[in-house]
C-alpha cells in the first residue's frame, strides 16, 4: 500500500484522492495546505486521523508517507516536486509539471539519480478510451491532420473581470490557458505522432494578469499537419479529430476521453466507449503505482521523454506569443 500526501486543496486533487482510493493500492496519509481550515476540512472527509500540515518541508520529511500528489499552482510544481524528492518521495505533479522544460530537465534528472518516481500527471493517455484509439488508429489509414480542441469557459474567469486577484490568470504562477488546458491537446499529439517540423502560433493575452486567455496552434509534419485550439475565455462544443485518408477518429473530450467515433470512407460508424470509471484519475494512480513497483522512475505510457518534448513545444508555442513567465528569466 503507498501511502500518499496531497498538495492543494482545490476540487481536483478531491477528485484525485477518490480515483487513488479506488484502486485500492493507495491510501491518504496527510494533506497540505497554507490553511488548516481548508486542509482539515478535505482530510475530514476521508477520515478523523488524517493529518493536515501547513509547513510542506515538514510534510516532505514525514516518514508518514512515500508519495505525494502535487496539485498547487504550475509554478509551485517543480520547487515543490524536488523537495519531496529530496527527501526520498514519489511524485505525482499535476501538469503542467514545470513552467518550462528546463525546470522539467531539472526534476527529471533528479528522480532519476535519487532512483524515485516523477510522472506528470496527464490522466487522457492512461484512460480506457484513449488506448482504444490507439488500437484503432490504423484502420483509417495515412494519417493527414490532427485536430485538437479544448476551450471552457473559467469558472474562475469572472471573478478575474470583477478584478478580483486569481491565481489561475497571473503568470507570476506560470498559468493560461496553453499551461492549463492547451497541454491535454499537445500531449496526444506528440505521443501519436512525435514532434512537429514547425510551429506557428496566435494568442490572447489578457491586460490584467499577462497570460493568454486563448490562443491557436499550427504544427507542420512531414506528410500532415496539426491544429491545436484552446480556450479559457469561451467554450467550444466540438469534439477533437484525428484525420486519416481511409476515415476519421473523432474524441469526445481531448482531455478525458469516454469514447471515441470511428468514421470511415465506406459509411462505416463505429461508437467505441469502453467501460470508464467515474473516478477517472483512478488509470493515472494505478499508473503511478505500477511505475513505483517497476523499480523505474518513469512510467511507460507518461514518460520522460515524452514530458521534454510537450514542454518544449509549449516553450516555443509561448516563444510565438510573446507569453514570458519569471523562470524563464531565471539566471542559467
Amino acid at each position: 500500500m503507498i501511502r500518499f500526501a496531497t498538495v492543494g486543496t482545490g476540487f481536483i486533487t478531491d477528485a484525485f484522492i477518490k480515483g487513488a482510493l479506488k484502486t485500492g493500492l493507495m491510501s491518504l496519509a496527510a494533506v497540505h495546505s497554507r490553511s488548516s481550515e481548508k486542509g482539515n476540512a478535505l482530510s475530514s472527509k476521508y477520515g478523523e486521523d488524517i493529518p493536515c500540515f501547513t509547513d510542506i518541508e515538514e510534510l516532505a520529511g514525514s516518514d508518514l508517507i512515500d508519495a505525494v500528489y502535487i496539485a498547487s499552482p504550475n509554478a509551485m510544481h517543480a520547487p515543490q516536486a524536488k523537495l519531496f524528492l529530496e527527501h526520498g518521495k514519489h511524485v505525482l505533479v499535476e501538469k503542467s509539471a514545470a513552467s518550462d522544460s528546463r525546470e522539467l530537465r531539472e526534476v527529471i534528472a533528479l528522480a532519476e539519480e535519487k532512483g524515485l518516481v516523477f510522472m506528470e500527471a496527464m490522466k487522457s493517455l492512461t484512460m480506457p478510451a484513449y488506448l482504444t484509439l490507439k488500437e484503432n488508429l490504423d484502420r483509417i489509414g495515412r494519417i493527414r491532420k490532427y485536430v485538437g480542441i479544448y476551450c471552457q469557459y473559467s469558472s474562475r474567469y469572472d471573478r478575474h473581470k470583477s478584478g478580483e486577484y486569481v491565481n489561475t490568470f497571473q503568470k507570476k504562477f506560470s498559468n493560461g490557458s496553453l499551461m492549463d488546458i492547451g497541454i491535454y491537446c499537445i500531449y496526444p499529439l506528440i505521443d501519436l505522432f512525435g514532434v512537429p517540423e514547425s510551429i506557428k502560433a496566435v494568442g490572447t493575452i489578457l491586460e490584467d494578469g499577462g497570460v493568454d486567455g486563448s490562443g491557436s496552434v499550427l504544427m507542420q509534419y512531414k506528410d500532415m499537419e496539426a491544429v491545436v485550439i484552446h480556450s479559457k475565455i469561451s467554450d467550444s462544443k466540438l469534439p477533437s479529430e484525428i484525420q486519416g485518408e481511409k476515415g476519421s477518429i473523432l474524441i469526445d473530450r481531448i482531455g478525458s476521453p469516454g469514447e471515441i467515433t470511428l468514421i470511415l470512407r465506406d459509411g462505416t460508424k463505429e461508437v467505441l466507449a469502453p467501460s470508464t470509471f467515474r473516478e477517472d484519475m483512478y488509470y493515472e494512480a494505478a499508473e503511478f503505482v505500477e511505475t513505483i513497483r517497476s523499480g523505474k522512475s518513469f512510467s511507460k505510457i507518461n514518460h520522460e521523454k515524452l514530458a521534454i518534448s510537450v514542454h518544449e513545444v509549449m516553450d516555443e508555442i509561448r516563444k510565438k506569443i510573446g507569453l514570458v513567465f519569471p523562470s524563464d528569466t531565471r539566471a542559467e
